[in-house]
């Protein structure tokens, strides 16, 4: 069976076939499979956007929905309000990729010379090779310009559909139906794309650097290959820093001014139109929670795969043919056919018809896709794993002899730890349950005992998805060592498109939602808008529980990677000659110093992004007064607020904001390999980790409870009397307020953190092991404690 699989066809892939006798042997079927994966994602994209660009904008004779607009006189300012938050995503997305063009251009040339330096053959010394630093800083740029180009292609979809999901809910016949596969083909469409063009870019990244790093030429030129491949995953999460960051700056402060002053002060609905804020808030939705989310899990999938790819390096038997090597990319490749039949249950099969079915259409997406990739994942590893494999090197611990079984266990295990992770999460989050109603009926006392529960709920609901990841990661490690624990996290981001898909469903219909409320619709579009967008409020949160939960094993993934690669470069040998396995000893002096500085990392960098959100929004709120004070007319509707400088606002704001939490993230792994060495690095990014996971999740689903209690309140959920504009729905637009940056910056840019850190330290590798000023050229080190 063994032999049966390891079978290839042998092909030239190259045009000038220059090295004929170095060439590697390539499996036909597998980069077939990958290529028409990636393309028939990008297909379905196109097919999606299609369907939506078929609901115009402009009245025509035809369309009823658009009669009932006329009739309402309501068409040209839904119009207007459109091109307003068109406009206002467009100029700061424009803005925020100059300076991130200007990183890349700068961080790329770093990334040239210092990855330039790597050891000889030998074990000993180091020498020049500007081919590898070239390929890894082309790979860094490549990877930052599809991720700008995967947040750009969301953002203005999701702008282009927003609009177009409230006039769907105007139609006669089957508003949920129309208005909910509106929304969730927005969705599809960034899904599908991001998902597409990063496979088709990373394995076009791994046959073109295959001709100057054979991997079939030894091991060396196998480890170079995948390192210098390594730089798409730095690329990506250096941009995903950018748009979450920024993105989430932007959106929270435009939302907490938005409420504060509207809700709290002037008792007005949350995107009325008389509020100057409310555009700013609409345009954060996508610049913040689309942009910014697709950037973060475009990074996640690059930085997975690489980690993975580079792992899987250190094995002779998966350096046997090139699609044994490119099995990662095959696990998306699956993920991405079968989020496609999925997606077809949601608008064809089982459609939504009326309000209660939002919420079940939209969790059945995330079992059925867990449960149709379980046994595919299984076939993929039967066919394209040897029955037996092991690893030059390997941690304590872990079995002798990784199989092929062992491989669809790891991935099993983060598939269905994420699917739990999230489903843990909406628990927590939704107010279907108790745990949220208990935050809502805590108002009664105040906005300070609806703080404590909400702190209370949010540190409770880490337990359980931390026992979840801490199984799958001794089930991996020990099944297939840091390779399985790369493999898991893979799993849990083989649903990544039907994710992206729902994740970005939330943000368009809270747009469509706001431009119904401005656009002064009636109770009945708004109250679909409204459904529409809490089953989004839900999911979103499923998301984020499933972002962090993939960031936390990615980011342990490219621990490993790291620590495998400062193993090989150090080439530290026992008392029998042998490579000693990859360890980091916490008892060192140096390690256990820097774990505890690294476990603080993730709470200076929240108190930077949260003091950011506070400090813009302290802007906004000032400006939102200063318009109702001096703009005569405004509560009277005869006089419109100036919404562009309430975006200008946010715009600056966010840009300024997040440079100091940008360079701490990118600089501490950097300054320390440098200074301290590779062991202080390798205490700094396990203490990083461990913390971010747990504030990440706790902070993230603090911020969705007080969120949905409130929605709660607002529903009547309290009873008569106790909704909106009452003193238990103001306690509660408090709490929703402080939740915000919580929710929606602080706590999803730790994913960040996580792996940006860890990927800088894998890229940087060889330069920290042989360039550190602790080695001052020799391995063994001579001050620091070890």
């Amino acid at each position: 069976a063994n032999e049966r699989k390891q079978e290839v066809s042998p092909v030239l892939p190259r045009a000038v076939q220059h090295r004929l006798d170095t060439m590697s042997e390539v499996d036909v079927a597998t980069s077939v499979f990958i290529v028409v994966c990636g393309v028939v994602g990008v297909l379905f994209a196109i097919y999606q956007f299609r369907l939506i660009a078929k609901i115009s904008l402009e009245a025509t004779g035809d369309d009823s929905s658009f009669r009932l607009l006329a009739d309402n006189n309501n068409q040209h300012s839904l119009i207007e309000i459109y091109n307003a938050i068109r406009l206002g995503a467009d100029s700061f997305l424009h803005a925020e990729y100059k300076i991130c063009l200007i990183f890349v251009v700068t961080f790329g040339t770093l990334v040239f010379f210092l990855t330039s330096r790597v050891p000889n053959d030998s074990g000993s010394g180091t020498h020049a090779d500007w081919q590898q630093g070239g390929l890894t800083a082309l790979a860094f740029v490549i990877g930052a310009l599809t991720s700008i180009v995967s947040g750009y292609l969301g953002m203005k979809v999701a702008v282009f559909s927003n609009a177009r999901t409230t006039i769907s809910a105007l139609d006669p016949v089957a508003p949920w139906t129309k208005s909910f596969n509106t929304a969730f083909r927005a969705g599809g469409v960034m899904g599908y794309s991001l998902c597409g063009i990063s496979l088709i870019t990373l394995y076009i990244l791994c046959i073109a650097f295959n001709q100057v790093f054979s991997f079939a030429e030894s091991p060396r030129t196998a480890r170079a290959l995948f390192e210098s491949i390594a730089g798409f995953g730095l690329g990506g999460s250096s941009i995903a820093l950018f748009g979450r960051v920024g993105g989430g700056i932007y959106t929270k402060a435009a939302d907490v001014g938005a409420d504060l002053v509207g809700k709290v002060e002037k008792n007005i609905p949350e995107d009325d139109p008389r509020n100057p804020a409310t555009i700013a808030d609409n345009v954060g939705d996508n610049v913040g929670d689309i942009a910014g989310m697709g950037a973060d899990l475009f990074g996640s999938f690059a930085e997975s795969t690489c980690a993975a790819l580079v792992l899987s390096a250190t094995s002779s038997e998966l350096q046997s043919n090139f699609g044994t090597m490119l099995f990662p990319l095959v696990i998306s490749a699956i993920g991405i056919l079968t989020c496609i039949l999925t997606s077809f249950v949601a608008t064809n099969i089982s459609p939504v018809k009326k309000g209660e079915d939002v919420e079940k259409v939209l969790k059945v997406q995330l079992i059925l896709s867990t449960v149709l990739l379980t046994p595919l994942l299984a076939l993929a590893s039967w066919l394209f794993i040897p029955e037996e494999f092991s690893f030059d090197v390997k941690p304590e611990g872990v079995l002798e002899t990784q199989t092929w079984w062992g491989v669809f266990i790891c991935l099993l295990a983060g598939l269905w730890s994420g699917l739990l992770t999230g489903l843990i999460t909406e628990y927590y989050t939704s107010h279907s349950y108790r745990p949220v109603r208990e935050v809502a009926e805590s108002s009664e006392t105040g906005s300070a005992t609806l703080i404590i529960y909400g702190l209370a709920l949010g540190y409770k609901s880490a337990i359980i998805p931390v026992f979840l990841l801490a199984l799958t990661v001794f089930a991996s490690f020990y099944l297939c060592g840091l390779y399985g624990v790369s493999l898991a996290a893979l799993g849990m981001l083989s649903s990544l498109s039907i994710g992206l898909t729902i994740d970005a469903y939330g943000p368009i219909t809270d747009n469509a939602g706001g431009i119904a409320e401005m656009a002064e619709l009636g109770k009945e579009i708004r109250d679909i808008t409204d459904t529409l967008d809490a089953a989004g409020n839900t999911t979103a949160a499923i998301g984020k529980g499933f972002a962090i939960g993939s960031a936390a094993l990615v980011s342990l993934s490219l621990f490993g990677a790291y620590i495998t690669r400062v193993a090989k470069v150090l080439n530290v040998a026992g008392p029998d000659g042998k490579p000693l396995p990859p360890t980091v000893n916490v008892l060192q002096p140096i390690v256990f110093a820097f774990l505890l500085i690294g476990a603080m990392l993730p709470y200076w960098f929240s108190a930077l992004t949260m003091k950011s959100v506070g400090i813009a929004a302290k802007a906004m709120v000032q400006e939102v007064r200063y318009q109702f004070e001096t703009i005569e007319g405004i509560m009277e509707n005869r006089a419109k607020p100036d919404y562009k400088r309430c975006v200008e606002i946010s715009t600056q704001a966010s840009l300024r904001e997040m440079i100091a939490p940008g360079a701490l993230v990118m600089l501490s792994p950097i300054l320390t390999g440098y200074i301290f060495g590779v062991h202080a690095l390798s205490g700094l990014l396990a203490g990083s980790l461990v913390s971010s996971v747990q504030l990440a999740l706790s902070a993230s689903n603090t911020g969705g409870a007080w969120d949905n209690a409130k929605k709660y309140i607002e529903a009547g959920g309290l009873g008569e009397g106790k909704g909106k504009g009452s003193e238990f729905h103001k306690a509660a637009v408090v709490g929703d307020t402080v939740g915000d940056p919580l929710k929606d910056t602080s706590g999803p840019a730790l994913n960040i953190l996580m792996k940006l850190m860890a990927i800088i330290s894998l890229v940087f590798a060889n330069s920290f092991a042989n360039f550190a000023a602790p080695q001052a050229g020799d391995a063994s080190g001579t001050w620091a404690g070890y």
